[in-house]
């Protein structure tokens, strides 16, 4: 399958500096929150991929985790994040693609990365992610239930579909629709907490 054209950083900065952002949200996913702060310690050394704005590095950040990563290829974003969260450690703030990161991380939490990737992308996603966590390590967050009529970005998926992907990396712990989303996505978001098997 051939990769798509504007699957580039240029064009993602582009977009971030235009404001076009639909998928941004403007405050810290409820889930994502939820799940944190009733599981990872604050010491957990936690990856956000794709973070984009960065909503949930920031409130983790001001919730005293010490140990959060932000990873996304957009510069502006960054930059807009480093103005606005002017403590966060700014070696945490990682502008480079995530396929080329190094871990380990405890948690990688996964909020709107993984459905901006073009579908054959996502092996690669979920391999990658293995890579990164500690063994037993947890990748926890969102994803799409639903199909699109459109040509996304977002793309999405099925819970079965999302089954067979992540099964040869993790051992799934959960995977199911999601009570936490926020009211325009419910019903249409699984949550899933995934624990990496040994590489």
């Amino acid at each position: 399958m051939k990769q798509r054209s504007d699957f580039n950083p240029e064009r993602w900065d582009e977009r971030y500096k235009v404001r076009d952002t639909p998928w941004d949200i403007g405050y810290a996913s409820p889930a994502l929150m939820n799940f944190a702060l009733k599981n990872i310690s604050k010491t957990a050394k936690i990856l956000i991929p794709g973070a984009g704005n960065g909503w949930e590095a920031e409130a983790l950040h001001r919730m005293g985790y010490n140990n959060v990563w932000v990873c996304d290829w957009s510069s502006s974003a960054m930059e807009g994040f480093k103005m606005r969260v002017r403590d966060f450690p700014r070696e945490h703030l990682l502008v480079t693609d995530y396929f080329q990161l190094e871990g380990p991380f405890d948690f990688i939490l996964e909020q709107t990365f993984f459905s901006s990737l073009p579908k054959d992308l996502r092996a690669k996603y979920a391999s990658k992610c293995q890579m990164l966590l500690q063994p037993g390590g947890i990748l926890a967050g969102l994803l799409f239930m639903t199909e699109f009529e459109f040509d996304g970005p977002p793309f999405g998926g099925t819970i079965e579909e999302y089954k067979t992907l992540f099964t040869p990396f993790f051992n799934l712990l959960e995977l199911a629709p999601s009570k936490d989303s926020i009211k325009p996505r419910l019903g249409k978001e699984c949550f899933m907490i995934l624990q990496a098997k040994k590489k």
